[in-house]
């Protein structure tokens, strides 16, 4: 069993030093969740070859929110079937997964591989679905600091 420190350490490294961004407010918990799946997918892919290959961390990720990414997913999907009818809500998922995967084939704009790798081992250890919503907020963030606040500690 983890200690409380030991899950705090791991949660702090999802902590990021800056404010939340007024576009990541703006979107569903759905979309953040969906959001951040792909983030983290898609550098995981471009830092797989590197010294902080992440892959390992990410799939503990996805295995241990499973539930939470398929309910937003799913979440997503019937609000844009709704707003879109049902086959414009595959294509605006189309458009958003290529979209972000596009945004993220070049790495992320202000994180580098070891701390994504950090985000994504701490993200796998995190309980329930708030951090992933406020990691999600951070991560998403156009513009940010580098420095987790971990490293602070």
């Amino acid at each position: 069993m983890k200690t409380v420190q030991g899950v705090a350490a791991s949660l702090a490294a999802v902590s990021l030093l800056f404010t939340v961004p007024a576009q990541a407010a703006g979107m569903s918990q759905a979309e953040k969740l969906r959001r951040l799946d792909i983030m983290l997918m898609v550098t995981g892919l471009r830092c797989r070859t590197t010294a902080d290959n992440f892959q390992a961390d990410y799939g503990r990720f996805t295995t241990k929110h499973l539930g939470a990414l398929n309910a937003a997913s799913n979440e997503l999907k019937g609000d844009m079937a709704r707003r879109y009818g049902a086959a414009g809500a595959n294509r605006a998922l189309d458009r958003l997964s290529v979209t972000m995967a596009n945004t993220y084939g070049q790495g992320h704009p202000w994180l580098g591989c070891g701390e994504l790798k950090q985000v994504a081992r701490g993200l796998a250890n995190a309980q329930g679905t708030a951090p992933l919503v406020e990691a999600a907020d951070q991560l998403l963030a156009e513009g940010g600091s580098p420095k987790l606040a971990m490293s602070r500690r």
